[in-house]
C-alpha cells in the first residue's frame, strides 16, 4: 500500500513497545543505582519521566502506562527503604512512589495525546496528498477510456489490490483492469451491473448474498451510477479495511467526476464535429442558392418581355413564369440557410436583435414593429455588413410580385431608422448604398 499509515498497530509492534519500555526503565534504574551513592535518592525519581515520556511518543499510551507501573515499582524496589523489597516505611516514600506513578500516568496520557494528534495528522495529510496526486493524474486524461485505465492503475497501486472498472448502463461492459490481463466472468459482469443499477456496493465483506470474489462500489455523477469500481486481492483478504473507506469514497468520487467530464468532451467533440459538417453543408446550399439566382432572374425577365409582347404561348408562358417564381422561392430558402440564420442576438450600437425569439430591443426596452418591417430587419440581420439589393430585399420580404416597388421598401426603411437610429436623420444602423441597396451595420 502506498502512502497510507495503518490505524492499529500490529501485535509484533504492541509487545515490542512494551519490550522497549522496559529497556527504558531498566536502563534509568542503571542510571539511578548509579547516581544515588553519590546524590542520593531525592532526584532519583525524575529519572523516570524521560522514558516514560519517550514510551508514549514511540509506543503509545498503554506502553506508557505500563512504563509508568514499572518505573513506579523499580523505584519503591531499588531506592526506597528497606532495599530490595517492595515493602515501604517510610510515609514520605509512600508519597514519593504515589506521586512518581501518577505523575507518569499522566505525562504518558498527555505525550500519548500528542502522539495520536500526530498520527491522526500524518494520516490526513496522507489521505489528500493520494486524493490530489490522484486529482492530478486525472486532469491529464482526455477520454474515458484513459481515465478509466488511469483510475484502475491507481487505485490498484493505492490499495495494493487488483482493480477493475465497469462502466455503461444499459449493457455494462469491462472498462479497464489493473493488472491489464485480468477480464471479469458474467457472473462478477452481473454483480457490476446490479452495483450500477441499485447504487449500492455489493461483493465480498459487503454483501454475504453476492457470490463473488470482488467488492464493487459505485460511482455516481450528480444522482446517477454512470460506473462500478471493483477491487480484490490475489490472497483472498478483504481489498479495503473498514477505516480505509472515507479515502475511497474521495477517490470514487475524483473518478466519477473525471469519467463524467471525459464523456461531455468526447459530446462536445462529436458536437463540433456535427456542426462543423453541418456549417459546411449549409454554406454549400447557400452558394448554390445564390449562384443560380442570377439566371432565374434572367428566365423571369424574359418571361416577363414575352408575356408583355404577346407574341408567345400565354398558357406556357404562365406555366414557365409560375415555375420560376416557385423556384426563385426554393432558392431564396437556401440563401437563407447561410451563415448568420443560426446566431444568437446580434448586438449594434445598443439595439438587440434576436432572430430565434423574433424579438428587437432597444437599450433593454422592446421594439414593436410591423410585420414588414420585423421581416426587412431580419433579412438584413441574416447578412449583416453585407449589401443587399432593393429587389432581392422586396422580393423576400413583400414576394416577388411587389419586386418593383422601392417606395414600399423606403418606407419600411425610415419607420425602421425612426423605432432604433439614436439620430434617424443621420442613420448609422441602416446604411443606404445609393442604387444598390441596404447594409446593416456588421455587430
Amino acid at each position: 500500500m502506498v502512502g497510507l499509515p495503518a490505524s492499529r498497530a500490529s501485535a509484533p509492534a504492541q509487545l515490542r513497545g512494551y519490550a522497549e519500555a522496559a529497556l527504558m526503565i531498566a536502563g534509568s534504574t542503571l542510571l539511578g543505582l548509579a547516581l544515588a551513592p553519590r546524590w542520593g535518592n531525592a532526584a532519583v525519581d525524575l529519572l523516570y519521566l524521560p522514558a516514560v515520556i519517550a514510551t508514549a511518543v514511540l509506543a503509545g499510551l498503554w506502553p506508557a502506562l505500563f512504563a509508568a507501573m514499572v518505573s513506579a515499582l523499580a523505584y519503591n524496589f531499588f531506592f526506597t527503604e528497606p532495599h530490595l523489597t517492595f515493602r515501604i516505611d517510610d510515609p514520605n516514600d509512600i508519597v514519593t512512589v504515589v506521586v512518581l506513578f501518577a505523575v507518569a500516568a499522566v505525562t504518558s496520557q498527555l505525550a500519548a495525546s500528542v502522539r495520536r494528534q500526530a498520527r491522526i495528522a500524518e494520516t490526513h495529510a496522507a489521505r489528500n496528498a493520494t486524493i490530489a496526486g490522484l486529482a492530478r493524474q486525472l486532469l491529464t486524461c482526455t477520454t474515458e477510456k484513459e481515465v478509466a485505465e488511469v483510475s484502475t492503475h491507481e487505485l490498484g497501486e493505492i490499495f495494493d489490490c487488483n482493480a477493475v472498472l465497469v462502466g455503461g448502463t444499459a449493457r455494462p461492459t469491462l472498462l479497464a483492469s489493473a493488472p491489464g490481463s485480468l477480464r471479469l466472468p458474467p457472473g462478477d459482469i452481473a454483480v457490476a451491473a446490479l452495483v450500477i443499477d441499485r447504487g449500492e456496493r455489493a461483493g465480498r465483506g459487503v454483501s454475504r448474498a453476492v457470490p463473488t470474489e470482488w467488492q464493487f462500489h459505485p460511482l455516481t455523477s450528480g444522482e446517477a451510477v454512470i460506473a462500478a469500481m471493483g477491487l480484490a486481492r490475489d490472497d483472498g483478504a478483504l481489498p479495503i479495511r473498514p477505516d480505509q473507506m472515507p479515502l475511497l469514497d474521495n477517490l470514487l468520487d475524483q473518478t466519477a467526476l473525471a469519467l463524467e467530464r471525459g464523456r461531455l468532451e468526447a459530446e462536445a467533440h462529436e458536437f463540433a464535429r456535427v456542426r462543423e459538417r453541418d456549417e459546411v453543408r449549409t454554406m454549400l446550399l447557400s452558394t448554390i442558392g445564390e449562384d443560380l439566382q442570377p439566371p432565374l432572374k434572367a428566365i423571369r425577365d424574359a418571361v416577363e418581355a414575352l408575356r408583355r409582347s404577346g407574341s408567345a404561348d400565354r398558357d406556357l408562358v404562365s406555366v414557365v413564369g409560375s415555375e420560376a417564381t416557385k423556384l426563385e422561392r426554393y432558392l431564396s430558402n437556401l440563401v437563407d440557410l447561410g451563415p448568420g440564420s443560426d446566431q444568437g442576438p446580434i448586438e449594434i450600437d445598443g439595439v438587440t436583435i434576436d432572430l430565434f425569439r423574433r424579438s428587437v430591443l432597444r437599450e433593454g426596452e422592446e421594439v414593436h414593429l410591423t410585420p414588414k418591417e420585423y421581416g426587412l430587419l431580419a433579412e438584413l440581420a441574416k447578412h449583416s455588413g453585407r449589401v443587399l439589393s432593393h429587389a432581392h430585399l422586396l422580393r423576400t420580404v413583400w414576394g416577388p410580385a411587389q419586386e418593383g416597388q422601392i417606395d414600399y421598401l423606403r418606407v419600411a426603411v425610415r419607420a425602421l431608422r425612426q423605432k432604433l437610429e439614436r439620430n434617424p436623420s443621420a442613420p448609422e444602423l441602416i446604411v443606404n448604398e445609393p442604387a444598390v441597396g441596404y447594409r446593416l451595420k456588421a455587430g
